[in-house]
């Protein structure tokens, strides 16, 4: 099942949710976004889908009891990519939970199979082809991972499964799954750290793909701050 953003939610005043998951991708996205007003925030809500859907959901409630609602979330951080190199930059056209279903003997059925839930939501298309114009950015899957992957077996597993995959990530399918509930439009954009694949901390660049993230940012503020879902 895939849930595709609703359109008609902005309004004419946009007020944007930015949500990374730890504090260093915080503070990169903001200081890419040290020129614009009070539109954008941006929050760390935490490490994984569960953490991320939950510190989402949280920030969307608050804004809509204090009459001022969010008209678009946008996931964001550092992650691996399947064959970008460290810093360059991924817009998601599909945020995909890679790990949600069930292992059976035939092989892995997602969720969706087994007749309920979700495992892929799709940011507006116009705002993907916007974003990627702007920040040169490479347009694909950005998966969801529980676990991140550390062996070539299992990035091999993900790219036959999913062969639109551009990266991997811990927090885009929980945080579209509370823009989803609050019938808010989602997007992704990633920078890479390292390549999905054997874990070999001596060759993530996670200084050179925050350095990428703000870089991103900066560029992608006017069209964040302008785009309107029509």
């Amino acid at each position: 099942m895939v849930v595709q953003a609703r359109e008609g939610l902005l309004t004419d005043t946009a007020h944007i949710l930015v949500a990374t998951a730890v504090p260093a991708e915080r503070d990169a996205v903001a200081r890419g976004l040290h020129d614009v007003g009070p539109a954008i925030d941006v929050v760390a809500v935490g490490v994984g889908p569960a953490a991320a859907a939950a510190g989402t959901a949280t920030a969307l409630t608050r804004a809509a009891l204090a009459g001022h609602p969010y008209t678009l979330v946008v996931s964001a951080g550092i992650g691996g990519g399947f064959t970008a190199p460290p810093g360059a930059v991924l817009v998601a056209d599909a945020i995909t939970a890679a790990d949600l279903g069930a292992e059976t003997p035939e092989g892995f059925v997602p969720v969706t199979e087994l007749g309920f839930g979700t495992v892929t939501h799709r940011p507006p298309a116009s705002l993907v082809r916007d974003l990627a114009a702007r920040t040169g950015a490479t347009v694909g899957t950005v998966l969801t991972v529980s676990t991140v992957t550390g062996t070539a077996d299992r990035a091999a597993l993900l790219a036959q499964r999913h062969p639109g995959a551009v990266a991997e990530a811990m927090e885009g399918f929980g945080v579209a799954e509370a823009a989803a509930a609050h019938d808010v439009p989602v997007a992704e954009i990633r920078t890479v750290s390292n390549a999905v694949g054997p874990r070999d901390r001596a060759a993530w660049r996670i200084g050179d793909a925050l350095v990428a993230l703000s870089d991103a940012f900066g560029k992608a503020a006017p069209v964040l701050e302008s785009w309107k879902n029509t």
